[in-house]
This record gives C-alpha cells, structure tokens and sequence, in this order.
C-alpha cells in the first residue's frame, strides 16, 4: 500500500511473543499506511492480529521486526520531544467502555486530566469550559449535565462517546479505534459512527478502525481502504467499495457473504460460500502454504498447501495473497471449489 506522505506508516512488521508451548507470530509482515483524513479499516476473526497491528500503530507494542513510521521518523527512534508529539497526535479508543473510563473520576475530570496534564489550557476553569467543548462535540448536550456524572451513571453508549471524546482533548490527527462500538447497543452504534465521520470529516481526523464486522466497514469506511486480515497475514487490501462489492480473496469472500442484508429477497438469493471448516488455525501449530487453505473452498492440492502466497497488486490499488486468484488472473483455471469441498464438513460462513 502506497500513500503520498502517509502520516503514519507500517513497513513490514511482525510481532512474536513467547508463550509455554513456544514462540507464536501474531503478525507477520504487515505493511500499511494512513494518510491525513483517511479512514483505514482492519477487518477479521478474533486472532487475525488486527489488536497486535493496532497497539503497535499506537507505540503500546514495538515490532519484532519491521519498522513503525509517523510522519516519516522510526517511531522507536524518535527524541523525547518527537516521541511526546506523536503521543499528542495519535490517540486510541478502547472496545470496553466499561473498562477505559475510571469509575473514581467524574467525567469532568476524566476529560480535564490530559489537557491539564499536557498543558494546552492553564487552570482548572479552562480544563472545565474544554471538557465541555469536547462532549459537545460528541453530541453529549447539555455538557453540564455530564461533567459531575461518574461513569456507572451513563449508559454504554454515552461511555463510549465519552471515550471518543477524551481522545480528541489533545486535537490528534489519527485516531486508533479499537472495535469501538461493538459493545455498545445495535440502536445507538450509527449514531457513534455517524459522530465519528463528523469528527473526521469536520477536524480531519484519520481513523484506524479496527472490527470484525465488514457491516460496520460498510457504513463508516465507505471512502477509505479495508485491509483484510488472517491468522497475522494481511491476505487483501483495497478500497472499501472494492472489497465489499467484489472481494477476491476467498476469506474476504466470506466474511463479505456474512454482511446482513436488509432486503429479504436480497438474503434469500445472496450466495453463500461454503468453507470446508470453521476451525482457526492455532498460532502454535500453523498449517504450511497458505494459511487458509484447509477452509478454502478452492484449494489446489501440491500448491495451496505447500506454498505460501505473496501478497501481490492485482491492479486499481488491490493486493490479495492467493495462488487461485493469481491462476484466474493468467486464465489458467476458473475460480470454482475444488472437488469435495462443500461435503459433510462443509459450513457456512457466519
């Protein structure tokens, strides 16, 4: 992936821990970029390493290998002072909003705590007028009706855009969203999501949105870049449109097939692809070539399962990782299952 000027970067990182049965690779070889506004989303089932990807994003986590960029500097090479700014300038939304605010705090202090800290207001007035700048600015209104409250007195909604709101104390220019609205109500998780491409589209915050659902992708990355990922590979990126509409990958087709429709018609016809099973692979036990080959249904024997697949530009910005697509894209063979791949073991996507 290629951005003019990204404002933050990720050039080939992985990122190993060491565990009782060994050492396990969360993620490997992972390159993206994000430019000023941008919206980038990372998409997969729990343990694809989209977390791993975003806490190093955030410099909670330093690669193992491979390098974290912001505004061209080595992350974990930056003086004090750069490394403050960058801690200014990147801000992360946590998925609990049970669990990010402190319950001992109002949520005048929680949103008083970092402009004071960080110094851009001077006294406790200024803190408190900016505190309610900000929950104004997540459609928390009347400000003063929250500001005395404790967390336990909102509701799971208005905790989240509480959260929404202390990350945006310091004016950050890239936002780490980390499923941010999948603990919260289905009623209430658009208006979170229509507040953030506000935010986006009004202050021109970059957002990293980290989920598991391409519905959600659907509705807030509609103008940005879905990077699609599986077991700590990235296996394809491109424009969200691209990626919903025609996905390539035969992963990306599945979690595609599992996006709800609101037209029943639509449901009733909507192919459904067929994965030859539900199991993930374990992190300490990976299967040889690609990864996803015992699920594909268009697995190739002697090639799939003996060869990895690098992650190649298919043309108009995509990149997918897989053997059957680039054999299609050289009119070798047509994209079909392969023999016996929808038998007894067969399942749906979900």
């Amino acid at each position: 992936m290629t951005i003019t000027e990204p404002l933050l970067s990720l050039d080939h990182v992985s990122r190993e821990f060491s565990t009782r049965r060994g050492r396990i690779t969360a993620v490997d070889d992972v390159s993206l970029a994000i430019g000023r506004g941008d919206i980038l989303c990372l998409v997969g089932e729990s343990g694809s390493g989209k977390t791993t990807v975003a806490r190093m994003a955030a410099g909670l986590l330093e690669p193992t290998r491979g390098t974290v960029r912001f505004e061209g500097r080595d992350l974990h090479q930056t003086s004090k002072g750069e490394h403050k700014a960058y801690r200014r300038a990147v801000q992360l939304v946590h998925q609990d909003p049970y669990a990010s605010l402190n319950p001992v705090r109002t949520i005048g202090d929680t949103l008083r705590a970092p402009v004071l800290h960080h110094k851009p207001v001077r006294g406790r007035r200024e803190g408190t007028r900016r505190a309610a700048e900000l929950l104004t600015l997540v459609d928390l209104t009347p400000p003063q009706n929250f500001l005395s409250k404790y967390p336990h007195q909102l509701s799971g909604g208005q905790r989240q855009r509480v959260a929404v709101a202390r990350a945006l104390a310091l004016n950050p220019r890239l936002i780490i969203a980390d499923e941010a609205v999948s603990m919260v109500d289905v009623s209430i998780r658009v208006s979170i999501l229509n507040t953030m491409l506000k935010l986006r589209n009004e202050l021109g915050v970059a957002f990293l949105f980290i989920t598991h659902d391409l519905a959600v992708v659907k509705y807030f990355g509609w103008e940005g870049h879905v990077g699609v990922m599986y077991v700590g590979k990235l296996v394809e990126f491109g424009r969200t449109p691209q990626i919903i509409g025609r996905p390539l990958h035969p992963y990306a087709k599945a979690l595609a097939a599992a996006i709800p429709e609101a037209d029943p018609d639509l449901t009733r016809t909507k192919d459904k692809l067929q994965l030859r099973s539900l199991d993930i692979p374990n992190l300490t036990a990976l299967p040889s070539g690609c990864v996803f080959h015992p699920r594909c249904p268009y697995v190739v024997p002697g090639l799939c399962d003996e060869v990895a697949p690098r992650l190649e530009d298919v043309g108009e910005g995509r990149e997918v990782a897989c053997h059957v697509v680039a054999r299609e894209r050289q009119a070798l063979t047509p994209l079909s299952p392969s023999p016996g791949s929808t038998g007894e073991g067969g399942t749906e996507a979900a």
